[in-house]
């Protein structure tokens, strides 16, 4: 990857950070308890607490993948970024585009 490609991906990088800390507050206000006092039925009140499962594995997912970013940029400009974790060959720099989280070349994430 030449330095316009890392100055690309940079932005793209930080954007991605960004858009992913907003969901995890997003996320943190949608796991918050329901309280017993709430006056909801008791099929709304199941599916409130689906609901909340559900979004507590988003959020779990959120914080894993923020993880990932924020060690991506810290990396950024290091010898071995954009090296395959697995096979040590390139990672396309469009698979990073798109997934800037990407530690694997597509065949071995396959």
């Amino acid at each position: 990857m030449n330095h316009d490609e890392k100055k690309e991906f940079s932005k793209i990088l930080s954007q991605e950070i960004k858009d992913t800390k907003i969901s995890l507050n997003k996320y943190v206000d949608l796991c918050k308890p329901i309280s017993p006092d709430d006056a909801i039925g008791r099929v709304s009140r199941m599916d409130a607490i689906n609901n909340k499962s559900v979004n507590e594995a988003a959020l779990r997912q959120s914080k894993i993948k923020l993880i990932q970013l924020e060690k991506m940029k810290l990396e950024l400009y290091s010898e071995s970024f954009g090296k395959c974790l697995k096979c040590r060959s390139n990672i396309n720099f469009n698979r990073l585009m798109i997934r800037p989280n990407s530690r694997l070349c597509i065949n071995c994430a396959i």
